[in-house]
């Protein structure tokens, strides 16, 4: 069987309730979705999250030191030799 070009697929198992199950499958069906499809999207999109928190949290910590430099998109154009 192949998925989305991609021949063999890992199988991940997750030990929950009576309860997370069915929580997690009321989701994957309001969601439109099946159950793995849906568990796996809402991962990512915390994944996602949490890395866009850090890269806040990192550029704040610069713009306090005073290391974080604004360009103008003029400038930006003239650095990357666009105009």
């Amino acid at each position: 069987m192949c998925y989305k070009g991609v021949g063999y697929m890992p199988h991940v198992s997750l030990r929950v309730t009576e309860f997370e199950k069915s929580l997690m499958e009321n989701y994957a069906k309001l969601q439109g979705a099946n159950l793995s499809d849906a568990i796996k999207d809402v991962f990512f999109k915390k994944l996602e999250d949490e890395y866009d928190i850090k890269t806040i949290r990192e550029y704040e910590e610069n713009k306090a030191k005073g290391d974080v430099q604004y360009h103008s998109h003029a400038e930006v154009k003239r650095m990357l030799e666009l105009s």
